[in-house]
C-alpha cells in the first residue's frame, strides 16, 4: 500500500473494487480525514477509463451539495490518477440492506428522498448519474445521506463517451432505455431510483431474471410485483410513488426529481414527526451501528421527542390505530347527528321518546415497567408514565402495552364507575411478567 499522495498520508484501504482502491488518509496541511480514490495501474492504462475518471473530479468539483459527496483535489503521480474526496463515516446501503433485509417504510422514503435531492441539484446542472443503486448511497453515522461515484455520469459539459446504442451501468438497475442504449435524460435515474426504493421496502429487486428471461428482459417488458403485495403494511401512497418512478415509458414517470421530493416531503409529514437526520441516527443505533454515546452526541437536541421507543423508531402503528380510532369515533358522531335530526322533524303530536340513562365514566391509570406505549381499546394513548388517568366509559376494555424488547402485554378490565382521584390502577412489569421478542436480548442497561 501506498503512504502518501501529496499532502496526504494514507492510513488504511477501506473498499477495493474493479477499477479502483479507496483509501482513508489524513489531509496533513489541514488537519482532517479524506477519502482518497486511487485507479488501479490496469485500468488507467486505458485511456478511455482514465479519461471518465478524471472527468468524474472534475464534475464533482462543481457540485456543491449536502447529499452529494465533496471532491477537494486530484493528483497525477508517477502515472496514477487520484481523487481527494470527502470521508464519509458510516454504511453504505447496499451493506444495510444485506444486515437489515428491509428498511421501516418511512427511514426507506427518507433515504430516497435525500436522494431524490442529489439527483435534482445535478439534473439542474446537466448531469445525469447513469448509475443509482444502493452501493452508491452513503449512509453518514450523523444521519446524513450522499451520493457517490460519478464515474459513467453523463455531463453536457463533456462530450459522451458512450457510443449510440451501448448500455451503460448496473444490469438489475438500469431503466428500459438504458438497456436499449437510447439517449438518456433525468427520467432514467428515476426510474433506477424506483429499484433502490423498492428494494429498501420489500428487501428484495423488483426485476429478477430466472431461467426463461433476463433481468434486462423483465425490466423492458413486464410489470414488477406489487409493493404491498410483498410486504402489505406499506401505505398505498408511498406504493404509488414507486409505481410511478417504474413506468416503462418515460413519459409516464415522474418529469422530474423536484416532483419526486415534493411527493415525499408529502408523504412523509404524514409519518414523521422528527428530523430526518435524526430518526436515520436513531435507526443506526438499534441496528448496532453506533454507539449509544454516538447517537447522544448527534441527536442530543431531540431526545425526548414523544413518540419515540428505544429502539428509535417512530410509534407508526399507534399512529395509524389513532387515526382508525378517529375515523370510528367521526361515524358515531355522523349517526347521532342523523338520529337528533330525525327527533326534531318526528309529528309534533308524537311523544317524546324517553331521555336515555345517563352514561356513567370510571377512569384508569397504567403504568409500566421499564416503560410502554399504552393502547386501550386499540387506540394509542401514550408512553408511560401517562400524565394524567384515562377516563373511560363503565364496562370492559382492552387494555394493551408494548416495548420493543418484548411482546406486548394485553389485559382486559371492568371499568367501575369512579372519579380521577381513585383511578383504576394497572401495572405491567414487562421484565418479570414479559417474554422477549424474537431475535432480543435484554441489554446491560435498561432500554
Amino acid at each position: 500500500m501506498i503512504d502518501r499522495i501529496g499532502n496526504c498520508r494514507i492510513v488504511e484501504e477501506v473498499a477495493s473494487g474493479g477499477m479502483a482502491v479507496v483509501y482513508r488518509a489524513i489531509h496533513d496541511t489541514l488537519g482532517r480525514t479524506v477519502a482518497i480514490k486511487a485507479l488501479k495501474t490496469a485500468a488507467a492504462l486505458e485511456e478511455h477509463i482514465a479519461t471518465r475518471f478524471e472527468r468524474e473530479a472534475k464534475s464533482l468539483a462543481t457540485l456543491q451539495h449536502e447529499n452529494i459527496i465533496s471532491v477537494y483535489d486530484f493528483h497525477r503521480e508517477h502515472g496514477a490518477l487520484f481523487i481527494v474526496m470527502e470521508y464519509v463515516s458510516g454504511i453504505d446501503l447496499y451493506d444495510l440492506l444485506e444486515r437489515s433485509g428491509r428498511l421501516p417504510f418511512d427511514l426507506a422514503a427518507i433515504v430516497a428522498l435525500q436522494v431524490a435531492r442529489a439527483l435534482d441539484y445535478i439534473h439542474y446542472r446537466g448531469i445525469v448519474h447513469r448509475d443509482i443503486k444502493p452501493a452508491n448511497i452513503m449512509l453518514a453515522r450523523q444521519g446524513g445521506v450522499k451520493l457517490m461515484d460519478f464515474g459513467i455520469a453523463r455531463d453536457k459539459s463533456f462530450e459522451d463517451l458512450t457510443e449510440a446504442g451501448t448500455g451503460i451501468g448496473t444490469p438489475a438497475y438500469m431503466s428500459p432505455e438504458q438497456i436499449l442504449g437510447d439517449k438518456l435524460d433525468a427520467r432514467s435515474d428515476l426510474f433506477s431510483l424506483g429499484i433502490v426504493l423498492y428494494q429498501m421496502l420489500t428487501g428484495g429487486k423488483p426485476f429478477i431474471e430466472d431461467e426463461q428471461r433476463s433481468v434486462m428482459h423483465k425490466i423492458r417488458l413486464e410489470r414488477h410485483p406489487r409493493v404491498r403485495k410483498l410486504n402489505p403494511d406499506i401505505p398505498r401512497e408511498l406504493e404509488r410513488i414507486v409505481d410511478k418512478c417504474l413506468e416503462k415509458q418515460p413519459r409516464d414517470r415522474w418529469q422530474s426529481a423536484q416532483q419526486v421530493v415534493m411527493a415525499l416531503e408529502r408523504f412523509l409529514a404524514k409519518y414523521v414527526e422528527v428530523n430526518y437526520h435524526a430518526r436515520l441516527v436513531m435507526f443506526l443505533k438499534a441496528q448496532g451501528l453506533i454507539t449509544q454515546l454516538e447517537a447522544d452526541e448527534y441527536v442530543s437536541p431531540l431526545v425526548g421527542v414523544p413518540g419515540q421507543g428505544a429502539a428509535g423508531q417512530p410509534n407508526l402503528a399507534a399512529r395509524v390505530t389513532s387515526r382508525r380510532g378517529a375515523m370510528v369515533q367521526g361515524v358515531i358522531l355522523g349517526v347521532l347527528l342523523l338520529m337528533l335530526g330525525l327527533i326534531h322533524v318526528a309529528p309534533l303530536g308524537e311523544a317524546a321518546p324517553a331521555a336515555p340513562p345517563p352514561v356513567l365514566h370510571g377512569y384508569v391509570h397504567v403504568n409500566a415497567y421499564p416503560w410502554g406505549e399504552v393502547a386501550i381499546d386499540q387506540v394509542a394513548v401514550g408512553a408511560t408514565p401517562l400524565a394524567r388517568a384515562v377516563e373511560l366509559t363503565v364496562g370492559p376494555h382492552t387494555v394493551t402495552v408494548t416495548h420493543p424488547w418484548f411482546q406486548p402485554i394485553t389485559k382486559t378490565l371492568d371499568v367501575a364507575a369512579g372519579t380521577a382521584d381513585q383511578p383504576l390502577e394497572v401495572r405491567v412489569d414487562f421484565e418479570r411478567d414479559g417474554t422477549l421478542a424474537p431475535g432480543k436480548t435484554i441489554p446491560k442497561e435498561a432500554p
